[in-house]
């Protein structure tokens, strides 16, 4: 089949509910997390960039991962509620493959920026003199950059790949938007180096980043199990917990989702998954940064309060 006929195909998403009172619900549902993942991760990047004792490391990677994920919802969520109220659920191929891009794309630079805090965390904890002159603001600049980059890079190849596969006549996706799992279902060409090439990228911006991920933390447990003070290593273990807990959260569903074959693919456990990575994570990580962060909830504090009393005077 050739591009100019393979772009005038479309798809036809099968996992919205057909009941309108049960579509509206949804719509209400998913309207809700998605203005609380927003104000919510707006709140996280204004704090870190007005207050000034928040200019580290640790928080310009918390700020941009707050901004990578407000670009990841975006790029599926509107697309969902419109999908929930309209009648017509079709996405033709070329508007599919750029979902799948940016979806897949800015997921993995999540993956890869998280591997970027850990090494912060790393080099905070067991070279703390050395911290100032290795976690600079340039090389903090270049590891979002290169998280960015690499995600969409890899990305692009895996979508290139999939997309360039023959489809079935069946155009049904048994899901809410365009991912991996479901699109490579209606491919044709069952192949094991079709699945195997997918598990490869998959590997490269999941498995990859973890590994590096439990690599650093394994160091960090034996630097902090040398010192000889409890509230030291409380300090410690307390600093590297709230990003350990979205690591798990985020690799958990990645991993479930991504780095399995493409035989062991239920769709409606799927779909519940994908909605759990998709606007789970991105609501829960500014509350698990910021409840187990001080100066995080002061800087939110003094965000709100401020916003509160220039209101009052205008009115």
């Amino acid at each position: 089949m050739t591009w100019d006929n393979h772009s005038a195909l479309e798809f036809v998403f099968l996992a919205y509910p057909r009941s309108p009172e049960l579509r509206v619900l949804c719509f209400l549902g998913v309207s809700l997390a998605y203005a609380l993942i927003i104000s919510g991760n707006i709140l996280i990047v204004v704090s870190i960039h007005t207050e000034t004792h928040l200019h580290t490391p640790m928080y310009y990677f918390l700020g941009s991962l707050s901004g990578i994920e407000l670009c990841y919802t975006a790029v599926v969520v509107p697309h969902i509620l419109v999908n929930t109220l309209h009648s017509e659920k079709t996405i033709t191929l070329l508007s599919c493959a750029t979902q799948m891009v940016f979806f897949i794309g800015l997921g993995s630079a999540d993956c890869f920026l998280l591997a970027s805090m850990a090494y912060d965390r790393y080099v905070a904890i067991c070279h703390p003199l050395q911290y100032p002159l290795i976690m600079t603001l340039t090389l903090c600049v270049r590891l979002v950059v290169a998280s960015v980059v690499t995600g969409l890079f890899l990305s692009l190849q895996l979508v290139v790949f999939i997309f360039c596969l023959p489809f079935c006549q069946a155009r049904g996706i048994e899901h809410f938007f365009c991912d991996v799992p479901p699109v490579m279902r209606l491919v044709c060409a069952k192949s094991h180096i079709h699945e195997l090439s997918v598990l490869v990228a998959a590997t490269l911006a999941i498995a990859v980043p973890f590994l590096f991920i439990v690599t650093t933390y394994a160091l960090i447990v034996a630097a902090v199990l040398k010192l000889h003070s409890a509230a030291g290593r409380h300090r410690a273990f307390n600093t590297c917990s709230s990003h350990l807990t979205v690591v798990l959260l985020q690799y958990g569903c990645c991993a479930f989702m991504y780095l399995r074959p493409n035989s062991n693919y239920h769709p409606k456990q799927d779909q519940f998954i994908s909605l759990v990575y998709t606007l789970g994570t991105p609501f829960l990580n500014p509350l698990i940064y910021t409840l187990r962060n001080s100066e995080m909830k002061g800087a939110i504090g003094k965000i709100l309060t401020r916003n509160y009393l220039s209101q009052k005077l205008i009115g």
